[in-house]
């Protein structure tokens, strides 16, 4: 059998230049001698290897005789990269054994609990890139909803912990933040984090890129400074600055979360049970002790009311303390966009004119940085019980946040200036009156069109919070974009919509 494999089940790599994100795919001719001999069909997952080095690839069948022959395969670029290997390299080719992990996705799909092995069988095929994005998908699916008990959350947070690293800073105490998101703009977490560092803490902060959102922090940050740290870096900005604003998928720090946010992203889909794990692995990996986390609340928010809010609050507090967390939980409103720009250059222009005590600065931004940093001050003994806010807008009025902010961005690389976009439109009232409800989920998804978070510069400028008194013909929000095709796309959406921004007449 071994003698089959290495004399006839061996191709010529051919590089096709195919960027399938983070799917291994590999692609072969139908009427290759591999294919036929082996019974491979399209989206078989196949074992390509080289050497003593194997990655799982999906077989795409390729009719174009002119650029694979029959002794030839090609691999998409992520393939390529992970099997170490370059064009002309002889690769290997068997079938891949079935896997006990889509027997435990099956279990979980009609609906039975797992237990830690199963959980841990699943995570360690997503990580070493064994499962699909269609066998991602049905493990996501299953996943929805409340179908993830508690029990099963804790193990499924313990396996993407396991599978990764984690980060030791040699402190009892290192502190961290996180919001659950579904609100638009709410970048709070570079103000917290310059001023908590600023105030003598500890505050490594990892963050994702958007999801679902027109912008992450890892987004935001982009804009001004570099976001892909290694570890290595990442602690050398940490000892230098007391925190950093890293994306957390250049650490690793929870591998698996970061192959599933990407097919979560394609499926526009959030699992409660999901999203519990993520945040709280990549907290427990980061090597944070304590952590604050915002909960907004509100119809058009992520969580939608105070009972689905407290229902939130206690699994988390549960699952940190199960993994060594000390979870506190603080619940916003999540009536509203928070600060005015949404979309990463637009976010990041709110951050820097809080940070800079500018005279416009969005208000409600501000006041819910200094609340979540004060919480975590009071956590580590920089600011008694109830003086916290206090305390951490003291900071930030001394300038003491925008240095810690700016050194942390040089520490990183490089600080910069957000940009503006070429392209704008204003959405302008159609009646006087007092803005009564914004509808936070088709607000973002306007800004989503128009390019965010894939094009920094796109987004919207709301300038018409709840209860700004307007005249008709006043403007309501602006629409950025970095391309007129964008733009246009954005306003077509707009236009089939009833109104996103609903005034009261008064």
């Amino acid at each position: 059998m071994e003698a089959k494999d290495t004399r006839h089940n061996v191709l010529k790599l051919v590089r096709l230049g195919i960027d399938a994100r983070n799917e291994y795919m590999v692609f072969m001719r139908k009427d290759c001698p591999v294919c036929i001999s082996e019974g491979f069909e399209a989206l078989n997952r196949i074992k390509v290897s080289k050497e003593e080095k194997t990655i799982v690839a999906s077989l795409i069948v390729w009719d174009d005789e002119s650029q694979l022959s029959h002794d030839q395969l090609g691999l998409s670029d992520a393939a390529i990269e992970a099997l170490e290997t370059k064009e002309g390299d002889l690769l290997r080719l068997s079938h891949l054994d079935a896997l006990d992990s889509m027997s435990d996705v099956r279990k979980k799909i009609y609906g039975h609990r797992l237990n830690q092995a199963e959980f841990d069988r699943i995570i360690g095929d997503i990580v070493n890139r064994n499962l699909s994005n269609i066998q991602l998908s049905a493990f996501l699916a299953s996943s929805t909803g409340n179908s993830l008990n508690q029990d099963e959350v804790i193990a499924l947070t313990h396996s993407m912990i396991n599978v990764g690293f984690k980060l030791d800073w040699g402190k009892d105490k290192v502190y961290d933040k996180h919001c659950i998101g579904g609100l638009p703009g709410n970048r709070t977490t570079p103000l917290v984090v310059s001023i908590v560092a600023a105030a003598g803490l500890t505050i490594p902060k990892t963050s994702s890129r958007a999801i679902t959102s027109p912008a992450g922090t890892a987004d935001t940050m982009e804009v001004v400074t570099n976001v892909n740290l290694t570890t290595g870096q990442m602690k050398n900005v940490v000892e230098q600055e007391g925190g950093c604003l890293a994306w957390g998928g250049s650490v690793q720090l929870s591998p698996a979360d970061d192959i599933l946010i990407r097919v979560e992203k394609a499926l526009d889909i959030d699992s409660e049970g999901q999203m519990i794990a993520s945040v709280l692995s990549k907290k427990a990996a980061a090597g944070s002790t304590d952590v604050v986390i915002d909960i907004p609340v509100g119809a058009t928010a992520k969580v939608r009311s105070q009972e689905a809010a407290v229902h939130l609050s206690e699994k988390m507090v549960a699952v940190g303390k199960a993994i060594g967390l000390n979870i506190d939980i603080v619940l916003t409103d999540g009536s509203q966009p928070v600060g005015r720009g949404i979309g990463p250059a637009l976010e990041a222009k709110d951050v820097l004119s809080v940070l800079r005590n500018e005279n416009n600065a969005p208000d409600d931004l501000r006041e819910r940085a200094i609340i979540l940093a004060g919480r975590l001050l009071e956590m580590g003994g920089k600011a008694a019980e109830g003086s916290g806010t206090l305390e951490a807008l003291r900071v930030l009025k001394s300038g003491a946040a925008y240095k810690k902010f700016t050194a942390i961005c040089e520490a990183q690389g490089f600080f910069r200036e957000p940009e503006v976009a070429p392209h704008k439109h204003r959405i302008r009232s159609a009646a006087s009156g007092v803005v009564s409800e914004i509808d936070n989920r088709r607000l973002a998804k306007v800004a989503k069109l128009a390019g965010a978070p894939g094009a920094m510069t796109a987004g919207i400028l709301l300038l018409t919070p709840l209860g700004t008194h307007v005249e008709e013909n006043d403007t309501l929000f602006e629409i950025h974009a970095e391309s007129q095709g964008e733009l246009e796309y954005a306003l077509s959406y707009l236009d089939a919509q009833k109104q996103i921004i609903k005034i009261k007449a008064t």
